[in-house]
């Protein structure tokens, strides 16, 4: 564990006595926060508080990929009604070149794999019958389930460039190579990709952990709120969640305009690093 510079360790006040600050804007520091609210007569000064991103997608050039969790034919009737969508955007980031990628994750965990982990314990062992599966850990459709719908299906070329890959966690990036670094962040990095657009199934897990994994590597954060879908009753709450903590959460139609309207393609490293785990800019 590394010590604390002593100048990090100041109060808020006494850093901004200080005459510079050389990681911050002082002037624009000391502006009112715009994206922040408090309750009014709410209790201990205005709690609840509320906060969302202070960010807007066109606000500077950005490397763009879409990362589709867990798109696939096992879970073909919780992506019904976010189908179409789900086509319109990876037609839409298709047509794009330098600077943007599409990413597919399929779940692959199943009944006797030799994984048992924090996962398996909440879900527990039971609830595994041949007729009436319901233990929401495990693939029961084999190989064919873990197939993309096939309307948004990779390309072979994406295929073989690694854009299609199995997952066994919730989180995306917890998928590792052979030196123990994170497979997808490997991949995006090596494109300078700065910003994820997710997309997907379930929102309540899959999506919610991976838009946190995300953030903490350093990417800006995109859920659709359209094109994600759940098997329980919490869509509503995640999206809240994932709004008011660490994504910005859009319609397709909105990312799908900026993508057409306003897109700009940004430097690789002009916003975030790749030598530091966190993402921070080198």
């Amino acid at each position: 564990m590394h010590a604390l510079k002593e100048a990090s360790q100041k109060t808020l006040a006494e850093a901004l006595e200080l005459e510079e600050l050389p990681h911050r804007d002082k002037v624009l520091a000391a502006e009112p926060m715009p994206n922040f609210s408090s309750t009014p007569n709410g209790p201990n000064g205005g709690l609840p508080l509320s906060f969302w991103a202070a960010w807007q997608l066109n606000d500077r050039p950005r490397r763009v990929a879409l990362l589709l969790d867990d798109c696939q034919e096992e879970y073909r009737e919780y992506a019904i009604d976010i189908l179409p969508q789900l086509v319109s955007l990876v037609e839409t980031f298709g047509r794009h070149g330098d600077g943007v990628c599409r990413v597919w994750s399929a779940w692959s965990r199943t009944v006797d794999d030799g994984i048992s982990n924090a996962m398996d314990r909440w879900y527990g062992p039971r609830g595994l019958r041949k007729d009436e599966p319901e233990n929401a850990v495990y693939i029961f459709g084999g190989a064919e389930g873990m197939k993309p719908l096939k309307e948004i299906a990779p390309t072979q070329q994406e295929i073989d460039d690694g854009w299609f890959y199995m997952g066994r966690h919730l989180d995306m990036f917890w998928n590792f190579d052979d030196t123990g670094k994170s497979y997808l962040d490997e991949k995006l990095k090596a494109e300078g990709i700065d910003t994820v657009v997710i997309a997907g199934l379930w929102t309540d897990e899959c999506i919610l952990s991976t838009a946190y994994a995300a953030s903490s590597r350093g990417y800006d954060v995109v859920v659709v709120s359209d094109a994600v879908a759940t098997a329980t009753a919490n869509q509503q709450a995640a999206l809240t969640i994932a709004n008011g903590t660490v994504a910005k959460v859009l319609t397709a139609k909105e990312v799908m305009d900026y993508m057409e309207k306003e897109f700009r393609v940004g430097q690789p490293g002009a916003v975030k690093g790749t030598k530091h785990p966190d993402g921070r800019k080198d």
